[in-house]
This record gives structure tokens, C-alpha cells and sequence, in this order.
């Protein structure tokens, strides 16, 4: 379990750089979220506590000061301590410059890892956003004006090379594959001859390094970049079920409701529901 402030917001045009989601969490020992891809830029910063942070079966141990970045179209899970669980703040974000920004920021897939002392400026960015966030146009220009200063921030930062993950270079690869080819009708097979193992020792290196096979990590894959396309865009279901590999919307529906108890269309309107009544608490309301 999670107490958790949070907000999504649909990117209707494509935009020099736009905020697609921000928030703060104070969670429960052992508190886990994912497997999730989502379609944008993420940054997490940790306030308080420790955690574990897994992404293309690389394993982080992570601790307050310390946060992530998750890139677009990375399958990831965080869960937090069982004796300290953490408390962290986000922010998400797109759009044209967006890839280039990460750069400058000195931060990739492959070094994700930052650390740093401002932990009152950057959470005076996010609960910033979170008190601004009503739909009209000042607000909309702080919310950004906030993101800049967030991203500043980190700029100012120090990559923690001293956090070296796990991994496995077959599981690496073979993750790039599947992000790559997500949208077409991808089998396990075709992921095991791209990295040039049998399917069945791939099958033992992914379970080892991500707890899934291939082919529940392809489908979960798909089932949580659909999720967040929900929350995150305007597209229609059926472009997002062909987007992330379903061939008929239909069975991009029959699988959502399976796992998470609505349609797709249902759930979308339960996130835009969740985002007004957000939107509406008071500054008092915000849990430091």
C-alpha cells in the first residue's frame, strides 16, 4: 500500500516539452509497483527510506537522495524496503526536446542513477505542481516552469556511479528486441535467435533476472504500456491495443478487463475522475 498524491495529464498536440504526470508517495514496507512501461520520460527522487529499483533485469538498491530515471518504453518495478520502505517524489514528461533535456541531464539507460542534496527544492517542484494544478492556463505555465526547475536541479546533480546494477547482457539485449518490436506480433522464439540463445536457457536467464519468461514479460509488456497510453494520451483504444501489439482491440479489451476488473474506456474515465478530484484539494490538504 501506497499514500499517494498523484496526477496524469493527456498530452493533446506534440510540444517542445509538456508534464504528463507528478506526485509524491509515502509508501508500506515491501510496497511494489510494476511491471508498468510508460510512454514518457520519468524521474523519481528518493526523500526518505530505501528501495529496490529493476529495469532491463538490472537490480539498483537505492537510498533517500538517490533517484532514477525511466525512460520511455522500459518495463520497470520499484518496491520498497521491508525494514526502511521510502518515500518519493516524481515527475513525468514528453514531448520534441524531451530526449534531448535527458541528455544534457547526463543521465541514460544504461547510467539511470543520480544523487543529490537539494531534497527541499525538489520537493518544493512537485508539491508546487501539486498545489497548481486547477486546468487553467497560469497554472499550466507553472506546472512547466516548475518542471525546469526540477530539471535544473538534477542538472546540478552528480551521477552516482557507485550504484551498479546487476544484469545479465542476454536479458539486455533481448529487452531492447522486445521494446523495439513490441507493435508487431512478437513470439518468444524470434527474441531467443536475436540473441542467440535456445529459447530454454533464455527462458531460465529471464526468470532469473526479471521474474517472468519471455512471454508473460512480453504480455505484460504490452497490458501496462496500454495502461499508461490510457492515462497519458488521447489516442483511441484501438490505436493504442495495435500500438502495443494486440492484433484486434477487441483482445486488448478482453485482457484489461481480465486483469484489472474494467474495460480500457472505463478505466480511462476513472483516471480523468481521479485527476478532477486532485486537482481539487486544497493546499491544506497535502500530506508533507
Amino acid at each position: 500500500m501506497e499514500n499517494s498524491l498523484s496526477i496524469n495529464i493527456p498530452v493533446y498536440e506534440k510540444q517542445q516539452l509538456c508534464v504528463n504526470a507528478f506526485g509524491h508517495s509515502v509508501t508500506m514496507p515491501c510496497h511494489k509497483y510494476g511491471p508498468a512501461v510508460r510512454p514518457y520520460y520519468l524521474i523519481h527522487y528518493i526523500l526518505e527510506g530505501k528501495g529496490e529499483f529493476v529495469v532491463n533485469g538490472t537490480r539498483y538498491k537505492l537510498s533517500a537522495g538517490k533517484g532514477f530515471l525511466i525512460e520511455p518504453d522500459y518495463q520497470t518495478i520499484y518496491m520498497s524496503d521491508s525494514q526502511e520502505p521510502w518515500t518519493y517524489l516524481w515527475v513525468g514528461f514528453s514531448g520534441i526536446d524531451a530526449k534531448k533535456c535527458i541528455s544534457s541531464l547526463g543521465l541514460s539507460q544504461e547510467q539511470p542513477i543520480f544523487k543529490s542534496q537539494e531534497k527541499d527544492m525538489l520537493k518544493h517542484c512537485i508539491f508546487g505542481m501539486l498545489q497548481h494544478n486547477h486546468g487553467n492556463a497560469a497554472d499550466r505555465f507553472y506546472t512547466l516552469s516548475m518542471l525546469y526547475l526540477f530539471l535544473s536541479t538534477v542538472a546540478a546533480a552528480d551521477p552516482d556511479n557507485s550504484s551498479h546494477g546487476e544484469s545479465n547482457i542476454y536479458v539486455s539485449q533481448a529487452v531492447d528486441y522486445i521494446r523495439d518490436h513490441i507493435a508487431e506480433p512478437l513470439q518468444a522464439d524470434a527474441v531467443a535467435k536475436y540473441v542467440g540463445l535456445n529459447r530454454s536457457y533464455l527462458s531460465v536467464l529471464f526468470k532469473e533476472h526479471t521474474g517472468m519468461s519471455p512471454l508473460k514479460y512480453i504480455q505484460k509488456f504490452r497490458l501496462t504500456k496500454a495502461q499508461h497510453l490510457l492515462e497519458s494520451s488521447r489516442l483511441s483504444v484501438s490505436a493504442i491495443a495495435y500500438a502495443c501489439g494486440y492484433q484486434q482491440p477487441e483482445s486488448l479489451i478482453k485482457i484489461f478487463r481480465q486483469q484489472y476488473g474494467v474495460s480500457p474506456a472505463a478505466y480511462r474515465k476513472s483516471i480523468m475522475e481521479q485527476n478532477i478530484s486532485a486537482q481539487e484539494k486544497q493546499k491544506g490538504d497535502i500530506l508533507l
